[in-house]
C-alpha cells in the first residue's frame, strides 16, 4: 500500500492542472522533468494504448500500470541480457561449453560435465 501512497503522489505531481487525470501533455511534461525524451506524438500514443476509459486521459490507475509495467520490461530485458552472456555465439541456447566459459570469467571452476548436470536441472526441453 505504501508503494501505492508513492505513485499518488508522483501522479499528483505530473497532473499539473489538478483535474484528477493526466493529459499527454501533462505526460511529455513528466517524462521529460525525469530526463527521458517524448514527443507529442509519442504522449499520445501511450495515453491512448494505456487509458482504460476511454476518455483520452490517465487516471491513477492506468498511470500506476505504466510505472509498474515499466518496471517488468526493465526486468525482461536484464533477464536477457543476462541471458546472452550465457549462450554460445547467438545459437539461443546456454551450451555446457558456453555455461563454463561463463563461469570460469566469474572466477568458478567447473568441468563440462558438471555444466552438463546444472543445465539438466533447469532444461525444459
Amino acid at each position: 500500500m505504501e508503494k501505492y501512497e508513492q505513485y499518488k503522489r508522483v501522479f499528483h505531481r505530473f497532473d499539473s492542472n489538478g483535474d484528477g487525470k493526466i493529459c499527454p501533455v501533462e505526460l511529455q511534461r513528466c517524462v521529460g522533468s525525469i530526463g527521458g525524451e517524448m514527443t507529442e506524438e509519442e504522449a499520445v500514443a501511450a495515453v491512448v494504448l494505456m487509458d482504460s476509459d476511454g476518455d483520452g486521459l490517465l487516471c491513477l490507475d492506468d498511470f500506476v500500470r505504466i510505472v509498474e509495467g515499466a518496471g517488468e520490461e526493465e526486468k525482461a530485458s536484464d533477464l536477457k541480457a543476462a541471458f546472452k552472456m550465457y549462450e554460445m555465439e547467438g545459437s539461443g541456447c546456454i551450451t555446457p561449453k558456453s555455461l563454463r566459459r561463463m563461469l570460469s570469467r566469474l572466477g568458478e571452476r567447473k568441468s563440462v560435465e558438471q555444466c552438463t548436470d546444472m543445465i539438466a536441472q533447469f532444461d525444459l526441453n
